[in-house]
């Protein structure tokens, strides 16, 4: 049977890189419409998604001027969303 523990971490866990994806699709939206840097939701979202993006940002190069860094990252987190929760639950059960 699994622990309550492990579906709360696993549902918790999918929750956060549920919200990480979500905040690296707005700022990839807002990129194309060029939004004012000082804005505090355009910061946000810069400091959440920076440490993610970057280290992408330097080992992808632009695709036809495209950076498709926020795509890459999206199924990076899928991935791992779908990888550590089944670790979690099979961890507790």
């Amino acid at each position: 049977m699994i622990s309550n523990l492990s579906v709360s971490i696993a549902q918790l866990t999918s929750l956060i890189l549920t919200l990480l994806f979500w905040a690296i699709f707005i700022r990839a939206i807002l990129s194309w419409v060029n939004p004012d840097p000082y804005n505090p939701i355009v910061r946000f979202l810069d400091r959440v998604t920076a440490p993610i993006l970057y280290p992408i940002q330097r080992v992808v190069p632009l695709f036809g001027g495209i950076d498709i860094s926020p795509f890459i990252a999206m199924l990076l987190i899928e991935l791992l969303k779908g990888l550590l929760v089944r670790a979690i639950l099979n961890l507790g059960g």
